[in-house]
């Protein structure tokens, strides 16, 4: 009787448990509150001055510039001084509007 008794204790506490461990919600992690200044990366990336740079500066820091664009823009100073803005780029053979959209973040005349 104490066995069979025992056995239904058991199996009443191991069923309660279950139900309780598959009633409750799941435990999610949640991110730590970040501040708006940290969670913002910014990304500093080096400007290429048109005036100064040669055509391997060009070419590998320019989205879209290889060696003849690269060569044009370093021709194009040296037959009408130096750039005076950075829409001035637009001025060289092969640059259009998109080449110097993709690069004017990266772009300095000074």
């Amino acid at each position: 009787m104490l066995k069979k008794n025992l056995s239904a204790l058991v199996f009443s506490c191991l069923a309660a448990l279950s139900a309780a461990v598959f009633a409750a919600e799941p435990v999610t992690s949640q991110p730590a509150s970040v501040d708006a200044s940290q969670s913002a990366v910014a990304v500093e990336v080096a400007r290429i001055n048109l005036n100064t740079a040669d055509v391997s500066a060009l070419e590998s820091g320019l989205v879209g510039i290889g060696k003849v664009k690269a060569q044009a823009i370093v021709d194009h100073r040296t037959a009408n001084g130096p750039f005076a803005s950075v829409d001035e780029l637009l001025e060289v053979k092969g640059i259009g509007a998109a080449t110097l959209e993709k690069n004017r973040d990266r772009l300095s005349v000074n």
